[in-house]
């Protein structure tokens, strides 16, 4: 999605992603002269009387300030000279060095004072106390969090009986993050955009429910724990035991589900803490276990021997998302998990091998990624079309190492007869495709693999070798027999594991699984027909994609962190049961219903019931999360009243995975969609564009951006990990190059409206973490502009009963509040969409463009002391109405200083709210509507923006004199009633005088033409020493000419157009054509000056 621009005034319109506060004009309190242009609005240069004058007649600020600092740089290099020949400095230069070392010192910032909270925890921040003269994020957030928890602001409200609000009810079930550690900045994404909807839709009067939670997340919490067990006491989970594991995984979470919840308070996240869960607590693990058996008693669930990824580091399979693929672009050697750091893998090749075809003298080659499966092949394929092969049809090949006849069997699916040899080797039990292969052709399935990586009985010479020894030895045993052919780079991925970095293995187990195509058609039709959105398009479409391609889903972990299955295996006294048929198993419950199965389904038989040791993927029991955290199996008052949910936002990198399941699973258990909506946010890249990764040191805390840290103290975190010393060097060096300085200050206000000024529809976002800072200085602009306009207001303020208008507005405040109605529209309409980055621009275009750089400017001298009192009240009403308005308008996205600023604000008689939190968001109102207002008040605007444009060109910025001129008395009117407040807009103007129709203009103006009716003169004569202008402007005709000259004699020079190349001699034709049009503009301006001199 693209920003919804607006025009701004008078400055230009801001960008999709609003300008930080640092691009713009000064503090409040400070003239805007300084943000004007030199162009005016249909793109024509500034004229005077008569001409034309040129941006390029005197220096800007800018010019100045880029001087300055070469001149300091310099001044600063002969100082080091001036060191190194003691003998030569003077009295002089060591008295110029003292006052430079003076102004140093000065220069230098103090050390912030700590903050010390003195507000009782839970309690109301005195407001009493004046301003800080500038913001402190650390000050400014602290207290209120409490304080708004204690009140209960953030549990919903309903009618006297419980009813909910007529105006309809807002739910959020937030997507539990895993306890395996720290939120990282991509928490900090989905927390700012959820909780901006809430915070809206609670001030917009809706029944609000925000239901916190944290994750189990059970391979990689235990993968975590593990790994510090290792690193710390060198033991593993074997030596541990699974209930003594199980009771460490629970301190763990203890300890970072504590930080987890404490990140969430610090970035504001109105929770209703009274309804947080956790996935393995009573009420989840209840409608956990209750829908096991009901799937398992409706033959969704089944037993199956089949395929699964499987990592030997952990010894348990992994689901899709849990596996990466590591692309390789060739021939790549690689440390493997469970060998010596020293030993190193080859892979991204394809090994290429012959089979000896039975009974002949023919071989057929074949070729693969991962010559170690071999062992376990059971046919040879072929196209059914491919002549070559024809002879071969049903004959069988021999293998080299195990006693076993493998056939030749054709298969249109699985063969490209263009590719390679057009034969292909099928290992059934280790390759998904291959998989298939051996049901289609009923094709022996033999695993070679343990668990633990090594290779069993059925790989014959190579029984209890690891894996990739085999790799190794079977090229060499393959060399030895005259079979091997060559290896030849193969650009591929490598399907590793998240947790451990370890090659997973396809591996047949006897499983749980889930028969998913029953549970996907409802979801897909739920989208179709519209009970269900999904946003943006490009993930509506992944939706259907996956769901009608859909497989099973296995769902047996074998972790002791999770809920373990609630299936039993009926060993009957007596027999040897196969543990892989689904026949002798049992669902339960608890161990008491599952043995009234048991007796029910083997009567009158002896038995002992053994409970699966595996537990559920951690995606099962979240797929429950939106109707489990609501009371479900039971019909709870939170059940009837808040399911189903209005909205789902998370990443698109899990709508597979999570999204799907819920929808899946809510629909077949509750007849209904969990939510209405899915929106899909961005992916969070650093500023290069890479991914989040721990290894490389770009992984960022969200609480480090917002209290700041030091480079030292970033390095200092990574020692608390589970990387290697390798890999904490490369992430030190990461960091020290992203973050030399460290990460400054920036507050979670700052943060929140930063990331929500990105498109967050997009698929990834590169997020600049100077960019927060920047939106820092926002936050200081919108303290120092509430601090300038309570002084305005004064001590005795009081604001009318009523935000109506009173018919005495001047055209600014009609103005102002024109503005203010349509951010109030564009944000109201932005948010309705999920669009915080239009909401941002909105609210940050009128903070700054409207309110602080031209209205609070405008009314100064309406506001003086000595102004008319009935004018000087109605600005300050109108000044409140924006104050209040616009702070109410920002709070879902800034909700600390939002709060700060409008306990500062007196209060209307009509405004019963004790929080911001629960004041009514704003509303478009009728009578702010005011085109024509804007339309008049954009001239004002117009001939200021004029005034500054002639006062930098003419380097007159102080004390500036000015003259409007008119030609209808309408105009007039109109231009004189604004003459003070324009004169606010321009830095250094001392004068403005509004001309009527029948008065001339002073000579010796310099003019900026508005319209056909309005101009803008500044007086130039006797204020610019036009003669020492003029000689600036020749000497720099004088050098134009000397290049230009030089770069002709290069051009005429013989054979030029033989010996220098094309791109060069355009550049340098560009570069003549440049020289003559400096040199015409600098004439003219030469000839302008004359004019203004009187001369001819």
């Amino acid at each position: 999605m693209s920003a919804e621009n607006e025009p701004q005034a008078p400055a230009p319109a801001p960008a999709p992603v609003p300008a930080p506060a640092s691009a713009v004009s000064g503090p409040v309190g400070e003239s805007i002269a300084a943000t004007g242009t030199t162009a005016s609005s249909d793109g024509t240069s500034p004229a005077q009387s008569g001409t034309t004058t040129p941006s390029t007649l005197a220096k800007s600020k800018n010019q100045e300030k880029n001087d300055a600092k070469r001149k300091a740089k310099m001044e600063k290099f002969l100082k080091k000279q001036g060191a190194m020949k003691p003998s030569g400095s003077s009295d002089s230069d060591a008295k110029k060095e003292k006052k430079s070392k003076e102004k140093d010192t000065k220069s230098t910032p103090k050390p912030k004072a700590a903050f010390v909270v003195t507000t009782p925890v839970g309690e109301k921040k005195d407001m009493i106390q004046p301003m800080a003269a500038s913001y402190d994020p650390v000050a400014v957030e602290s207290s209120w969090y409490e304080w708004w928890e204690k009140q209960k602001f953030f549990e919903p409200k309903t009618g006297s009986n419980g009813e909910i609000s007529d105006k309809g009810k807002f739910v959020v079930t937030a997507p539990p993050p895993n306890v395996t550690g720290k939120l990282h900045i991509g928490h900090a994404l989905f927390i700012a955009v959820q909780d901006t909807l809430v915070r809206w839709n609670r001030m917009r009067g809706l029944t609000t429910l925000f239901v916190p939670g944290t994750d189990h997340a059970g391979i990689s919490t235990q993968s975590v724990v593990e790994k510090q067990i290792w690193k710390h006491e060198q033991k593993t989970r074997h030596d541990y035991g699974r209930e003594a594991l199980v009771n460490r995984i629970w301190d763990w979470k203890k300890e970072y589900g504590a930080t987890i919840l404490h990140q969430m308070r610090r970035l504001g996240t109105s929770f209703d803490w009274s309804r947080e869960r956790f996935t393995l607590d009573e009420l989840l693990t209840r409608a956990t276990r209750e829908t096991f058996v009901r799937l398992f008693d409706d033959g969704i669930i089944y037993r199956s021997n089949r395929l699964v990824n499987w990592c030997h580091h952990l010894n348990t399979s992994l689901s899709n998302l849990e596996v990466d693929q590591k692309n390789l672009p060739g021939r790549t050697l690689m440390n493997v998990p469970g060998y010596p750091a020293e030993e190193k893998f080859e892979f991204g090749v394809l090994v290429h091998f012959a089979y000896e075809v039975e009974d002949t003298n023919e071989r057929i080659v074949v070729a693969t990624t991962r010559i170690e499966t071999m062992v376990g092949d059971t046919a040879i394929a072929v196209h059914p079309d491919d002549k070559r092969y024809k002879h071969l049809h049903g004959k069988f090949v021999r293998h080299p190492f195990v006693d076993r006849r493998i056939p030749i069997v054709t298969d249109a699916m699985a063969v490209d007869m263009e590719f390679g040899t057009g034969a292909v080797k099928i290992t059934p039990a280790h390759d998904f495709n291959d998989w298939e292969v051996g049901k289609r052709q009923n094709l022996e399935f033999i695993n070679i693999l343990n668990e633990d990586g090594t290779y069993n009985k059925n790989a014959g010479p190579y029984c209890g070798m690891l894996r990739f020894h085999v790799r190794r030895k079977i090229v060499s045993d393959l060399k030895d027999k005259g079979l091997y052919v060559d290896t030849t780079d193969n650009p591929m991925q490598v399907p590793v594991c998240k947790s451990t970095g370890d090659v997973i293995e396809p591996l047949m187990k006897p499983q749980w699984w889930v028969k998913c195509e029953v549970l996907a058609k409802p979801a897909i039709q739920a989208v179709r027909n519209g009970d269900l959105q999904i946003t943006p398009p490009e993930s509506e479409r992944d939706w259907f994609h996956w769901l009608e391609n859909i497989k099973d889903w296995c769902i047996s972990r074998q972790l002791w962190w999770g809920h373990r299955i609630p299936a039993y295996f009926v060993r009957i006294v007596g027999q040897c049961n196969d543990p892989s048929d689904s026949a002798y198993w049992v669902a339960g419950r608890d161990l008491d219903e599952a043995t009234k199965r048991a007796k029910d389904k083997f009567p009158g038989v002896e038995f002992e019931l053994e409970q699966d040791p595996d537990v559920l993927d951690t995606w099962f029991s979240s797929g429950l999360w939106p109707f489990a955290v609501m009371g479900w199996p039971n019909n709870t008052d939170d059940f009837k009243k808040y399911y189903p949910t209005s909205l789902l936002e998370t990443g698109w990198d899990i709508i597979f995975f999570w999204v799907a399941r819920m929808v899946m699973l809510g629909i077949y258990l509750t007849g209904k969609s969990p939510f209405a909506k899915v929106f899909c946010h961005a992916m969070i890249r650093d500023a290069h564009g890479r991914k989040m990764s721990k290894s490389i040191g770009n992984v960022i805390d969200p609480i480090d951006v917002v209290t700041g840290i030091s480079l030292e103290g970033l390095h200092a975190k990574l020692a608390y990990g589970n990387l290697s010393p390798n890999e904490v060097k490369k992430a030190k060096e990461g960091q020290s190059k992203d973050f030399p300085a460290g990460i400054p200050e920036c507050g979670a206000d700052a943060l929140r409206f930063a990331l929500g000024a990105y498109p967050i529809a997009n698929r990834d976002i590169n997020l600049d973490i100077m960019r927060v800072d920047g939106y820092r200085k926002f936050c200081n602009k919108l303290w120092n502009a509430t601090r300038f306009a309570l002084i305005k207001l004064g001590d005795n303020f009081v604001p009318s009963a009523e935000a109506a208008l009173t018919g005495r507005e001047s055209l600014a405040e009609r103005w102002i509040l024109h503005r203010l109605n349509i951010a109030v529209s564009n944000t109201n309409a932005a948010l309705g969409s999920i669009n915080t980055m239009a909401a941002t621009t909105a609210i940050h275009g009128f903070w700054l463009y409207d309110l602080c750089d031209v209205y609070i400017e405008y009314i100064k001298p309406i506001t003086a002391p000595d102004a008319d009192p009935d004018a000087r009240c109605s600005a300050q009403q109108t000044l409140y109405t924006c104050l209040d308005q616009g702070l109410r308008l920002l709070h879902p996205l800034m909700p600390f200083v939002t709060e700060e600023l409008w306990q500062r604000l007196p209060r209307r008689k009509s405004e019963a709210a004790p929080s911001i939190c629960i004041a009514a968001y704003p509303e478009p109102r009728a009578d702010y509507e005011d085109s024509r207002a804007e339309a008049d008040f954009e001239l004002a605007m117009s001939i200021a923006k004029a005034g500054r444009s002639l006062t930098a060109d003419y380097n007159i910025l102080s004390r500036s004199t000015f003259y409007i001129s008119t030609s209808s008395d309408s105009s007039y009117g109109l231009v004189s009633a604004q003459v003070d407040g324009i004169s606010t807009l321009i830095k250094g103007c001392e004068n403005i005088t509004a001309l009527k129709p029948s008065e001339a203009v002073p000579a010796g103006c310099a003019v900026f033409p508005i319209n056909d009716e309005v101009s803008m003169h500044l007086l130039v004569r006797g204020s610019v020493d036009i003669d020492h202008e003029i000689g600036k402007i020749e000497s720099k005709i004088s050098k134009t000419l000397k290049l230009k000259s030089g770069l002709e004699a290069k051009t005429n020079a013989a054979n030029y157009a033989q010996i220098v190349p094309e791109e060069v001699r355009n550049a340098n034709a560009s570069k003549l054509n440049n020289y003559d049009t400096e040199i015409e503009a600098l004439q003219r301006a030469i000839k302008t000056f004359l004019t203004l001199k009187g001369d001819n």
